[in-house]
């Protein structure tokens, strides 16, 4: 291993995670609306982070045989996470349609710390996608590497997922004077439950 591998090796990390992390779903939307509400940013984002740390450790460690040793796994998480995004979907498609509650400061009703964790795990671990990407396919990818560069790999992915979930809850707020109105909550929610509807569909006919 080379000074110049190792930098290599973590940029490649870096392209591929973001490649993988930076697209519409579940997570995504969730803690765009988190960020844009203001509310519990730093533990949904710290929830986020870690969480595909762990992942990615896993998938460069290996796990990425052993769900395809074991199949089932994936089903299984398959049709609980599709189960998951529908009933959020059902959630979010309610407050669309429900104005009075869609406070553009966060005045209005106000999700527990502790609620909205669990909800941020929910669309982490509850979603195959999570693992098929950050496990499956990134771990496949680290596989190509030699054992030291393999973890500058897994480093410069980890570190794609800190800035990309920082990025997005904590800029999200800058879009707190479109979402002054009504109106623009109602779309966020709309399309929130569209998409969660879309990922829904997209894994019970996998």
């Amino acid at each position: 291993m080379t000074a110049s591998s190792a930098a290599l090796a973590a940029l490649s990390g870096l392209g591929f995670g973001l490649s993988l992390i930076v697209a519409i779903g579940a997570q995504n939307a969730f803690v765009l609306r988190q960020g844009v509400r203001g509310q519990h940013v730093l533990p949904v984002v710290a929830v986020c982070a870690v969480s595909d740390i762990v992942l990615i450790g896993a998938g460069v460690a290996g796990f990425g045989a052993v769900v395809e040793t074991f199949p089932g796994i994936v089903t299984v998480a398959r049709w609980a996470g599709a189960a998951f995004l529908l009933v959020y979907a059902a959630i979010a498609a309610r407050r669309a349609l429900r104005s009075s509650t869609l406070v553009a400061d966060g005045a209005g009703a106000t999700v527990t710390v502790g609620a909205t964790v669990l909800t941020c795990l929910a669309m982490t671990w509850l979603n195959p996608h999570t693992f098929l990407d950050t496990v499956v396919l990134l771990g496949s990818f680290a596989g190509t590497y030699a054992s030291p560069d393999r973890w500058f790999l897994a480093a410069g992915a980890m570190l794609g997922s800190i800035i990309w979930f920082i990025a997005l809850g904590y800029g999200a707020r800058r879009l707190g004077p479109l979402f002054a109105r009504p109106g623009a909550w109602r779309v966020l929610d709309s399309l929130i439950a569209v998409v969660m509807v879309t990922l829904a569909l997209g894994l019970l006919i996998a």
